[in-house]
């Protein structure tokens, strides 16, 4: 997604020692955080719901320091307060590198000017002390970045953003970032020279959130980002695993999804992400603007469904709504057990286009975050759009499994796969997927064809993109063995593919390209992958790559994913 480089800020206001962080925030693009006049156009309104913690501030290099040495604090100092007024905590980004700079071009990290990069955090640090807490250095990175700047260079800006701010606020604290769910990304930098120099991580993870307002299945993906986070950091900065967790970005497009849909992404992406412990997620955005329509108000300032379901959604868990796990109160349904204060409650839904009939044994407050309609009832049928009840039977609160002991079952595949030494997709069983799932949602339920037996279509939309069940595998690095039984449509029409998965580089090719063979059979094709490192950054594992899809024209009946020894990796 494009957004402008100089986003608003991600952080906090010191808050009190008893009072943590509500998990609900807000941001803003560009052009709805340059100034208290943007602030009026929109805060109020999502004050008015009861977001309390704020994107906000305004605060790039080149802002506070338009020329070497001069330093103009009337536009941040004033942006503060007002939010401050409201009650509302904020902060900023460490970002940007100011025209007058002539070492590094615009757009890019500025490494070859760090004496000036940390002077502007020490003076921003120290101008803020006791006011904001958290410092996010730069946005999306690798993102807005020069072409061919590297993890070093990003860990070489954290580095000395991290000793200029502690020397002058020892109490502010550093974020580490990438774009998307970027872990790979994250690691190098770590490895590169950022290691212990930071306080705590922000994702923007679009791309997962994208699975579940599709509602393609991608729960379990979403619920185990702060997991995979842990392995990540227990791997390369095991005294920094259990650093806060923050989606500094995350938002859903209203025109392209439905203004519903949004909403209902909405709930799930914050009830979702409180069960597995992020610690606040800035919604992205408060009201339309340079980045499409992605706000809570539209460009009118008129509220969406979005606005209403986030209001409801904190007034039943309250500001701060203690995650007990998830159960599973039907068939196809997922439900998340809070409590919010004394009162525990449940919001529930049926993920991936299912239903389910939630039981209980007497009369319960039942709410559709969503549409609004509420009453008692004892028994309802769930759809995909999030529901709270509350007055639960203890029963159901006590049989919670909190994320970071288990992941809930896939949607509509009964196996679970922590154990297992292989995953399949195969169209002859029921369930097909056993493990091993595509994005393509009902797009691929379609492409089913009856050709020597049940087999899926290479050119259904999503079909070539694979996601394994992330309790088989999850950031660890197991050598995998992949096997394919493909043919081609038309025996006269040349068909082939490679094999692209995530690796701790990022995405590589196994191998090279493999053409189908021509002959009008099953065709068996295998990949060994020594180096497999799964995180779904862009919401799948692996895919099967035509080129400009001129020869994605083949279909294929099984495919396999089993944990090998490695000793026969070639």
């Amino acid at each position: 997604m494009t957004r402008a480089l100089f986003l608003v800020a991600t952080c906090f206001s010191v808050a009190p020692a008893a009072e943590p962080l509500s998990p609900f925030g807000i941001g803003s693009c560009h052009v709805n955080g340059r100034s208290v006049e943007d602030f009026e156009r929109w805060v109020p309104q999502t004050r008015e719901i009861g977001i309390q913690v704020h994107r906000s501030l305004m605060s790039h290099w080149g802002a506070v320091e338009p020329e070497p040495g001069k330093w103009d604090w009337a536009n941040v100092d004033a942006q503060w307060r007002y939010l401050d007024e409201r009650g509302i905590s904020t902060g900023t980004l460490l970002i940007g590198t100011p025209s007058w700079n002539k070492k590094d071009p615009p757009g890019h990290l500025p490494v070859n000017h760090v004496e000036g990069w940390s002077e502007y955090v020490k003076q921003l640090t120290g101008h803020f002390k006791g006011r904001i807490r958290r410092y996010e250095v730069w946005n999306e990175p690798p993102n807005f970045t020069g072409p061919d700047q590297t993890p070093a260079d990003y860990a070489t800006l954290v580095s000395a953003a991290y000793t200029a701010a502690k020397a002058s606020d020892p109490a502010c604290e550093i974020g580490l970032t990438a774009k998307s769910a970027h872990l790979h990304y994250l690691g190098q930098v770590i490895r590169a020279g950022a290691k212990g120099h930071y306080d705590w991580i922000s994702l923007h993870p679009y791309e997962v959130l994208d699975g579940i307002v599709t509602e393609s299945g991608l729960d379990p993906v979403y619920l185990n980002l702060v997991p995979s986070v842990r392995r990540m950091l227990a791997a390369v900065d095991p005294a920094k695993k259990d650093v806060p967790i923050q989606f500094t970005e995350l938002g859903v497009d209203a025109k392209h999804h439905g203004a519903e849909a949004q909403a209902s992404a909405l709930v799930k992406a914050y009830v979702m992400g409180i069960a597995q412990g992020v610690e606040n997620i800035q919604w992205f955005e408060g009201r339309d603007g340079d980045s499409g329509p992605m706000g809570l108000l539209d460009g009118d300032g008129k509220p969406r469904p979005a606005w209403h379901a986030y209001a409801r959604m904190i007034a039943a868990m309250g500001q701060h709504p203690e995650p007990l796990g998830w159960v599973v109160p039907a068939e196809g349904v997922y439900g998340f057990v809070f409590k919010n204060g004394k009162t525990p409650l449940m919001v529930a839904w049926a993920p991936a286009k299912g239903r389910g009939t939630v039981k209980f044994p007497g009369p319960v407050d039942f709410e559709n975050l969503v549409s609004g309609n509420k009453g008692k009832v004892s028994e309802w049928e769930i759809d995909g759009t999030p529901v709270c009840f509350r007055g639960i039977p203890e029963g159901l609160v006590k049989s919670a499994t909190p994320v970071s002991q288990a992941l809930p079952p896939w949607p509509g595949d009964p196996g679970r796969y922590g154990d297992a030494t292989a995953v399949e997709i195969d169209p002859s069983k029921n369930p097909a997927e056993r493990g091993l799932h595509t994005r393509g949602g009902d797009a691929v339920s379609h492409a089913i064809v009856a050709y020597g037996g049940s087999a899926r279509a290479g050119d259904a939309p999503g079909g070539a993109l694979y996601v394994v069940d992330p309790a088989f595998l999850s950031y660890d690095q197991v050598p995998l063995r992949i096997t394919a039984e493909v043919r081609r449509k038309d025996p006269a029409v040349n068909a082939g593919f490679k094999l692209v998965y995530e690796s701790p580089e990022g995405f590589k090719t196994a191998g090279g390209w493999k053409t189908v063979p021509e002959e009008d059979q099953w065709h068996t094709m295998t990949w060994d992958i020594p180096d497999p490192c799964f995180v779904n950054y862009w919401g799948y594992n692996f895919r099967l790559e035509s080129d400009g899809n001129e020869f994605n024209k083949y279909y294929v009946r099984r495919i396999k994913v089993e944990k090998t020894s490695g000793t026969d990796v070639e």
